[in-house]
């Protein structure tokens, strides 16, 4: 069995189903309150979908994750890259930024402006600094930098090793990718206008490819070798 196939078995155990129907509930009944309590006009129904989508894909990943065993200077390596890596997401994805570009607002939570993983959010416009840490955002990108982490430990051994597997490693550069392209909030003096003004549906499916990438991890050489054997089937 090659490595991509062992990577691919299912992942779906009795525990895994139960805890997830259990999630997938409890944000049904939280969506379903929200817009009793708060009554919405709902005019782009897959907003309500596209957080609980990154936060099921995130919390499924990291339930699923293993830690390779590895010495403590990779680790620490690996430790600085993930923390790098999440900071360029943040930024990128519109979490923070520096220069709000308009008056200062100062620091408010947002509550039922936003729907349920967007919000509750928390926002700051000052003079030199501004975020908007929405709920979906934080969690996704902590858990693409955890997974970058475990992927980093599980490269060839050996710093040098590690370094040239991660050109190989088709999940260590998609992720980069993904940040670019789900970078569409901008300032946070305008989150509810760019939340609802903007797609999140190329931004989505980059986001969970990504996990999925991250999670198991083929290389170039396996993408290769299911591609040789599709075509001797075909």
């Amino acid at each position: 069995m090659s490595t991509i196939e062992r990577r691919l078995a299912p992942y779906a155990d009795r525990e895994t189903l139960v805890y997830g129907a259990a999630l997938l509930n409890a944000e049904l009944l939280l969506v379903l309150a929200y817009l009793a309590l708060v009554g919405p006009q709902v005019t782009r129904p897959l907003f309500y979908v596209y957080p609980f989508v990154w936060i099921n894909a995130s919390v499924y990943a990291l339930w699923r994750v293993d830690l390779p065993s590895a010495p403590l200077r990779r680790k620490a390596v690996a430790g600085a890259v993930a923390l790098a890596y999440l900071g360029v997401l943040a930024y990128v994805g519109g979490l923070f930024g520096f220069g709000a570009g308009g008056a200062a607002t100062g620091l408010r939570l947002e509550a039922t402006a936003l729907p349920p993983g967007w919000s509750p959010a928390l926002i700051y416009a000052g003079t030199s600094l501004q975020f908007a840490l929405l709920p979906f955002k934080v969690i996704g990108y902590l858990g693409l930098a955890y997974l970058l982490y475990a992927t980093l430990l599980d490269a060839a051994a050996g710093l040098v090793g590690g370094a040239l597997g991660l050109f190989s490693c088709v999940s260590c550069t998609l992720p980069v990718i993904a940040g670019v392209l789900s970078g569409f909030v901008g300032g946070a003096g305008a989150v509810a206008a760019a939340a609802y003004g903007q797609s999140y549906a190329l931004s989505t499916v980059v986001f969970v490819v990504t996990v999925a990438l991250l999670l198991w991890r083929p290389t170039v050489a396996d993408l290769r070798g299911l591609a040789a054997r599709v075509d001797r089937r075909g």
